[in-house]
């Protein structure tokens, strides 16, 4: 019998946790603890980032965290934006730090994530986290792989034994993700494949996926023929395509063609919808992690 499609929603799961956070908060403050403070700084006028960090700061507030956004024109220099790193890594009242994403070409943004206090890390972009993601020790854990093991858990989607391929290798999801499915764990002990810009005959492989991950960054790349039936896809992929269907002028896009793919899913994450709302969860449930100090000693 073939299992009917089901869509996983992330808004309406990235809802709930929210929920449970905002009650561990109440209790918190209840009990005369402090709640925890997100700081999050943010260089130059790039619209992608400046929507996302308004959703960062807004869902602080919903669930009673404190929140700082620090913003730098597009021209400040690297000295002075590690010295604000280097202040809010030694503010006591401050849990997480992050630092958005992508910074202006005379800024390295490897100096930047390595001058991040690892314990105040809550993208999990710091070497020492990602090193210690990989050893299966305490860690954070960058939030859009982090987003996606919820998303699997809250949905009780079978992991063990399966195959999963990863599609796209970036420090940021793929890589991170390849590593999290192949844990001895929950959700984990995944069989894994990486595929990505250089793989060959990239649809041989992706059609003997159970679970397929797109996150390569390029609009429909996934298509119906490159899916098995009965897989469970989750993509990661958002980009602004044009279009003149819309006053907007463009449309969102995922990585997978999402008509042509869902009718051949058991579970599909739409787009929009699907994985942002989890990193965004993720990214609160890393910052109180923090603030209990749960992750590293």
């Amino acid at each position: 019998m073939v299992q009917e499609m089901q869509i996983i929603d992330g808004q309406q799961t990235a809802a709930r946790i929210r929920q449970e956070i905002a009650e561990e908060i109440r209790y918190m403050l209840a009990q005369g603890k402090r709640a925890p403070h997100l700081a999050a700084i943010l260089v130059g006028t790039n619209g992608s980032s400046e929507t996302y960090v308004r959703a960062k700061v807004r869902d602080c507030k919903e669930v009673g965290f404190e929140s700082t956004l620090v913003r730098f024109p597009e021209n400040v220099s690297e000295e002075d934006l590690l010295a604000k790193v280097k202040e809010i890594n030694d503010n006591p009242h401050i849990d997480g730090l992050i630092v958005q994403l992508p910074l202006p070409e005379h800024i390295s943004e490897r100096k930047v994530t390595e001058t991040i206090n690892p314990r105040k890390d809550v993208d999990g972009f710091h070497p020492e986290n990602v090193g210690k993601m990989v050893l299966n020790l305490p860690s954070f854990i960058s939030a859009t792989p982090f987003g996606i093991l919820l998303l699997l858990e809250n949905y009780g989607i079978e992991t063990a034994g399966k195959h999963c391929v990863v599609v796209g290798r970036s420090n940021i999801v793929g890589r991170p993700l390849s590593v999290l499915l192949s844990r001895n764990s929950y959700p984990g002990n995944c069989t894994v494949t990486v595929c990505h810009s250089r793989t060959k005959n990239i649809s041989e492989f992706t059609k003997e996926a159970d679970i397929l991950v797109a996150a390569l960054g390029k609009p429909e790349f996934i298509t119906g023929d490159m899916v098995k039936q009965g897989a469970v896809v989750i993509d990661v992929g958002l980009s602004r395509v044009s279009t003149d269907k819309n006053e907007k002028g463009y449309m969102l896009k995922g990585d997978v063609k999402f008509d042509e793919v869902a009718e051949k899913c058991s579970y599909i994450t739409p787009v929009p919808g699907g994985v942002s709302p989890m990193t965004r969860v993720a990214l609160l449930k890393n910052t109180l992690l923090s603030n209990q100090n749960s992750i590293i000693s």
